[in-house]
């Protein structure tokens, strides 16, 4: 039942429905008749608006353009939206069995570009860690999005992206913990090319060269990309020259290490040793000293001078570093303490071996 303010008014003329034209070819047809239509190829070509146009929504919109009727952006989070193709099924010969194929894979087709893009650009998120990254390498920026309250804060990065040509989206929170994966995002994400890891060689280079004070950082069986983050940040802090990952390790920089960095994986470089280099080798060449970090039976952090230029290793938690890999250090360290606790995590430790390194040798 409704009231008289629900009923329509003017009569019919205010019908929506009054003018609708009749369909010209029956009723329509059941799932059966139409499947043997499809078979047949008698199924009539259909265009959407934007494929007849040839238009579809544009990345980057004002806010307010949902009150001008205007949806903001195509697809999912600014992508392009345009007609969808017309699907057509398969349907062999009596006796002949379809052919089978790969979930996506289009036969004689190239890789897909959205997937290999995918795999080449890094999606960041927190305020220091998107604005270090913009700041050092906007060249990079494909893709931005941000609630609105953080426009203010990043109106340069939404002018380049005018400049640029590239998309932009004002979303809500809701949005971006889904882009993110994260409720930390901080109210920014930012879709960056990644950076591909520097060679020893090329990151030895880059070093002031021997006896200049220098610290690097060697990871073995580390996975935690939140303790990653963290070691990054204090890296950066403290000035230590570069980390270096082992050739098979899987262990590579990600948006959750990023924004636990805060602005330091923008600072502290990244080196992957090419397969069959002999690390160690390389680095005492180049005047390093290889000290591995051990939660007990080593020498403590505190007894001796440390060396000008070292190299710390860490192992990851519970497991530690390779049996291997300790006994072919030159040094193994001890951070002393109360014995409360077994040990600190990687994430700690590292700050406090950076920080007195940087005491004995940089402070100055």
């Amino acid at each position: 039942m409704r009231s008289d303010d629900d009923k329509p008014r003017g009569g019919d003329r205010d019908n929506p429905w009054r003018n609708a034209r009749p369909r010209s070819d029956g009723p329509r047809p059941d799932k059966r008749e139409r499947e043997r239509r499809k078979a047949a190829g008698e199924t009539p070509q259909r265009r959407s608006d934007a494929a007849a146009t040839g238009r579809g929504d544009r990345d980057g919109y004002k806010p307010g353009a949902e009150s001008a009727g205007r949806r903001p952006g195509g697809g999912a989070y600014g992508e392009r939206s345009g007609a969808r193709p017309e699907r057509r099924d398969y349907r062999a010969p009596a006796g002949e069995t379809a052919p089978r194929r790969h979930a996506g894979a289009v036969e004689g087709a190239a890789p897909r570009p959205e997937l290999q893009q995918r795999q080449e650009e890094l999606r960041l998120f927190g305020i220091n860690a998107c604005l270090a990254a913009f700041a050092r390498r906007p060249q990079d920026l494909r893709k931005a999005y941000l609630t609105e309250e953080r426009i203010p804060q990043f109106r340069q990065l939404l002018a380049w992206c005018v400049q640029q040509r590239l998309g932009y989206r004002v979303v809500e929170n809701a949005d971006l913990a889904k882009l993110t994966a994260s409720q930390h995002h901080e109210g920014i994400c930012l879709e960056m090319r990644r950076e591909p890891p520097l060679g020893l060689a090329e990151l030895l280079a880059r070093l002031p060269p021997a006896p200049a004070p220098a610290v690097l950082v060697l990871l073995d069986g580390v996975g935690n990309p939140h303790n990653f983050g963290a070691l990054l940040r204090s890296a950066a802090n403290f000035g230590v020259a570069g980390v270096v990952l082992p050739p098979d390790s899987s262990l590579t920089l990600s948006g959750a290490a990023c924004r636990v960095a805060e602005g330091g994986a923008e600072v502290v470089a990244l080196a992957r040793p090419h397969s069959g280099e002999d690390l160690l080798a390389q680095l005492r060449a180049a005047g390093f000293v290889i000290a591995a970090t051990v939660p007990r039976d080593g020498v403590s952090l505190f007894a001796d001078a440390l060396p000008a230029r070292v190299a710390y290793v860490f192992g990851a938690e519970g497991e530690g570093m390779s049996a291997a890999l300790i006994a072919a250090a030159d040094r193994r360290l001890t951070i002393p303490g109360s014995g409360a606790v077994e040990s600190l995590n990687i994430a700690a430790s590292a700050a406090v071996l950076f920080a007195e390194h940087y005491r004995q040798h940089l402070a100055s």
